[in-house]
């Protein structure tokens, strides 16, 4: 069915959208309650990048996680103009979500910030902002290259998938756990208390990142994982690793090693703070409904993972104040 979801991307692009039979929709009866709000007294803005013809926003697909920062104590704000001083102020976390530049297409993209803008961000981090930048797969990848590079990250820009590291049928669901050995060692993997500790993490795909010095692995690509420059080449690769022998010439045709990579790492830019994620499904809560076929949900609302705890642990290190609550 992620296959289906990957084809339809292609189509979610594309002026042809009205005529698909596939539906990718939030998840209305995603459970984003929480006990109690991490903040309780004050209330940290968080800005959704809106104005870079985002596929995820606060009212669209990422209305979920909007969902889940508000009761969390966030005020989620959408953020509409380009990046300047100004609309900067005032922001506790910047949170940009696949973004994508004029005329993208599901393989390529030009870049969806100017270098000025680029420029205004990473000066703002570097005053003590914090920064939450999600790029996916190809096109997103080359979107947002030129912002990533200010962190010193270069995206892989291709689709990932794992051989063994992911789900029993589908490699590009991909696992990281503690008992793989593929999560970090970081807060926000421990949480502040035992009770936030993560677990178990899972993406749906996306792209490798390469690891700057300083900065802290969260997700880890392990010894079986490869990225696609395509998605007529991921098809091939997955072919290709189906096969009884596994036909590892074949693989590498199609697809290159992504081992020690990243697909999520923190960091320190000056005063401020930085997330920089390649997958963007994991911090939803979506619905893939296609006619006749059950309806599958990815992200935040697949059983069996700790993406909900995931996101709202990154959003805590983020915006950076202590803990307001009992343990």
């Amino acid at each position: 069915m992620l296959r289906t979801f990957l084809s339809v991307f292609g189509v979610l692009l594309a002026p042809v959208i009205a005529h698909s039979q596939v539906k990718v929709l939030a998840d209305a009866h995603f459970d984003a309650s929480l006990e109690q709000p991490y903040y309780l007294k004050s209330h940290p803005v968080v800005v959704f990048d809106e104005a870079h013809s985002n596929y995820h926003t606060a009212t669209g697909r990422y209305e979920p996680l909007a969902k889940l920062l508000r009761n969390d104590g966030y005020t989620v704000v959408p953020g509409k103009g380009v990046f300047v001083r100004t609309s900067l102020r005032g922001v506790s976390v910047l949170l940009i979500a696949n973004a994508r530049g004029q005329g993208a297409t599901e393989a390529v993209s030009r870049a969806a910030f100017t270098e000025e803008e680029c420029k205004e961000v990473s000066a703002w981090v570097k005053a003590g902002g914090s920064l939450l930048l999600i790029a996916d797969h190809t096109p997103f990848g080359s979107a947002a290259a030129n912002l990533a590079k200010r962190f010193g990250v270069e995206m892989g820009n291709s689709y990932v998938f794992d051989l063994a590291n992911s789900t029993v049928d589908d490699p590009t669901i991909l696992v990281f756990s503690h008992e793989n050995g593929l999560l970090g060692d970081h807060i926000i993997i421990s949480g502040d208390f035992p009770s936030e500790a993560i677990t178990k993490v899972v993406a749906f795909t996306g792209q490798s990142l390469s690891i700057p010095a300083g900065a802290t692995v969260l997700m880890k690509l392990g010894a079986t994982a490869y990225e696609a420059p395509t998605s007529q080449d991921l098809d091939a690769a997955e072919k290709a690793a189906g096969e009884v022998p596994a036909n590892a010439q074949d693989i590498l045709t199609h697809a290159k090693p992504a081992a020690g990579r990243a697909q999520g790492l923190a960091l320190s830019h000056g005063k401020g703070r930085v997330v920089i994620v390649g997958e963007a499904a994991m911090f939803s809560a979506q619905i893939l409904s296609e006619e006749g076929q059950d309806d599958e949900k990815f992200g935040m609302n697949t059983p069996g993972n700790d993406d909900k705890r995931f996101a709202l642990n990154v959003l805590h290190w983020l915006s950076e104040a202590a803990p307001q609550k009992q343990k």
